[in-house]
């Protein structure tokens, strides 16, 4: 019996490669065999590739040299077991390779489980832990929104410590930076989306944000301050022109994603004005957790996310089947060319 895997090139993006997996490898002491049952692939996937040396994503999957296992949120199920908490049909969320199987150290803790495979350890706890998951209705939008929109709530989240009258976001079509305009437009924050021109009409019929300005127009920028700039795109040179036209009234700027993440190999420009600071989603989670504990943050996030998908109608599902419908997918949201309007699902096969 054999599965696969898809395999990218670290070294460029858009190139891809299906590899057949033997699934009848021997398991050791405290390892199960999982068969990937269905998961989300979004440009946040493609962030962890273009950042994958500097954080640590390449880590997460083992891959030959040169080639990339890119993570995903979604479900998976034990199919073979030789490991004393992970029997047989235990079904798990959490983070996997694009692959139809894989391999996991899986261990039982109170808050859930945990992958505890050596090269993992000094990885973030909040990539290792994984929760236990009856089929449900919604399983498709847990797996393209929660890891999205908790990213989008602790932005939320941390911008509200600072007093906000207008908030600027870079690649407005991405379901995170969509997620936080939502979000901050509840606390009455005036929200400027920046987009290219054909996304523009579309994000302008969403009601998610104030205005929309595409990028051609950054030079117009105007926004009462104090304001905030979130760059969603990783283009610098987008930061630049963005601080340059908010100048004084810009008093807070984050960087968080690389939609754009061909413009890593760009030069750096000068940003003027307040110092751009990456916010790393982990890290608020842990402070979060210490100050609210777990279960107040995950009601929280859960009563949040509810309201978000209740109110947004216009956010379609789209579920693609077997591994060439992956690569082809994996393709598109590469070269940017899934729609705004849609949430994308693999079911390996």
């Amino acid at each position: 019996m054999r599965g696969w895997d898809l395999l990218v090139d670290r070294g460029d993006l858009t190139k891809t490669a299906l590899a057949e997996t033997d699934l009848q490898v021997p398991l050791s002491e405290g390892e199960a065999l999982l068969e990937v049952e269905s998961f989300a692939l979004t440009a946040n996937n493609i962030t962890y590739g273009a950042v994958g040396d500097q954080i640590g994503y390449w880590k997460f999957f083992p891959a030959p040299a040169g080639q990339g296992r890119i993570p995903v949120w979604g479900f998976a199920r034990v199919v073979r077991s030789n490991a004393a908490d992970a029997p047989e049909g235990l079904r798990l969320f959490g983070y996997w390779p694009m692959s139809s199987h894989t391999v996991a150290r899986l261990q039982k803790r109170p808050s859930g489980y945990v992958e505890t495979s050596a090269h993992r350890a000094e990885l973030p706890p909040t990539y290792n832990a994984y929760q236990e998951a009856e089929p449900s209705d919604d399983d498709d939008w847990r797996s393209l929104l929660r890891p999205l929109f908790m990213t989008s709530f602790l932005l939320d989240d941390q911008l509200s410590d600072t007093q906000l009258a207008t908030l600027v976001l870079s690649s407005a079509s991405s379901k995170t930076a969509m997620g936080l305009a939502w979000l901050a437009r509840r606390r009455g924050v005036k929200v400027i989306g920046l987009t290219s021109p054909g996304h523009a009409g579309l994000l302008r019929g969403t009601g998610l944000y104030d205005q929309v300005v595409t990028y051609e127009d950054i030079d117009g920028l105007k926004g009462a301050g104090p304001a905030g700039y979130v760059d969603f795109a990783g283009r610098a040179a987008v930061t630049r022109d963005v601080h340059a036209a908010l100048g004084d009234a810009l008093v807070l700027s984050l960087g968080v994603g690389v939609t754009h993440w061909d413009a890593l190999a760009a030069p750096r420009p000068q940003v003027p004005g307040v110092a751009p600071v990456f916010f790393f989603a982990p890290d608020r989670i842990r402070q979060r957790a210490q100050e609210w504990g777990m279960a107040e943050l995950d009601a929280r996030f859960q009563a949040a996310l509810k309201a978000f998908v209740a109110d947004n109608a216009w956010l379609k599902l789209r579920r693609h089947t077997g591994p060439e419908a992956l690569q082809a997918l994996y393709a598109d949201v590469v070269a940017g060319a899934v729609k705004p309007d849609e949430g994308h699902i693999v079911l390996p096969g």
